[in-house]
């Protein structure tokens, strides 16, 4: 039984991926065991227009996984009257927000973004981090993003008790000694989609505990079956696979922490 908490709907603005539909989105996760996915969409990055797209994500999820996919709406911090966004994705029952500050153009300590992560600590919203969706590598050439500099997090977290706080797709963004800090200084948890390396999972563990790690695929950007693999070559023992695969996850939507 495994939660995959990293996947989009939609499609990636410039080219078209395997897997992208939804029934497929659905059905080759389903295959491999996932019980439920955690799902944001790929219009939030370019689209102005977010209560759209957030409403658009919650009816894809009950039409095409509606028991399987659950909706992580996305707030703009530097948009005008971006609370109001926010309580749309609070009124339509969605448990938590996914961000892109790369996308959207803000730092991790911008003070607009830090009252969006206070109002959704007040609230119980679990707050997604999506800090690489793309190697700057393999960008488009007249999209070239500013890496996120996540610097500011262990601050950040530290003056938020309650705020419960997901990275994805963190690795090579933020180095052990800081990764170490920032997990250290609150709720605060990573995915493996992003994850590098022979035992590349065991490896995280020197620096994560177990409990704060989550199963995350970046599908359908990556082949799902790359997070599997990923699960599999590390060898960990049944109950630590058990709690990233699921029991954190369970753990961290129920706000039992």
């Amino acid at each position: 039984m495994t939660i995959d908490v990293n996947v989009h709907l939609s499609h990636w603005p410039f080219r078209r991926l395997p897997g992208d539909e939804p029934a497929e989105l659905v059905s080759q996760p389903r295959r491999l065991g996932v019980q439920s996915a955690w799902a944001g969409s790929f219009d939030a990055l370019l689209h102005r227009d977010l209560a759209g797209v957030n409403s658009r994500l919650v009816e894809d999820c009950r039409r095409h996984g509606k028991d399987f996919l659950v909706p992580f709406g996305t707030v703009n911090p530097l948009m005008p009257f971006w609370d109001d966004d926010y309580n749309r994705c609070r009124e339509m029952k969605m448990p938590g927000l996914r961000l892109y500050p790369a996308w959207h153009g803000y730092s991790l300590n911008h003070p607009e973004f830090v009252k969006l992560l206070r109002k959704a600590a007040g609230d119980g919203m679990i707050v997604q981090i999506d800090l690489r969706l793309e190697d700057e590598r393999t960008q488009h050439p007249l999209v070239r993003l500013q890496p996120v500099a996540p610097a500011p997090l262990p601050e950040v977290v530290a003056a938020i008790p309650r705020l419960r706080l997901v990275l994805l797709n963190h690795f090579g963004i933020l180095k052990p000694e800081l990764l170490s800090k920032t997990i250290a200084a609150g709720q605060v948890f990573v995915d493996i989609a992003t994850v590098e390396g022979v035992g590349g999972i065991a490896k995280l563990l020197e620096t994560v505990p177990a409990a704060r790690v989550l199963f995350g695929s970046h599908f359908p950007f990556f082949y799902f079956e790359a997070a599997e693999l990923k699960m599999k070559e590390s060898n960990l023992e049944p109950a630590i696979e058990k709690a990233i695969r699921s029991e954190n996850a369970k753990r961290l939507l129920t706000g039992s922490q």
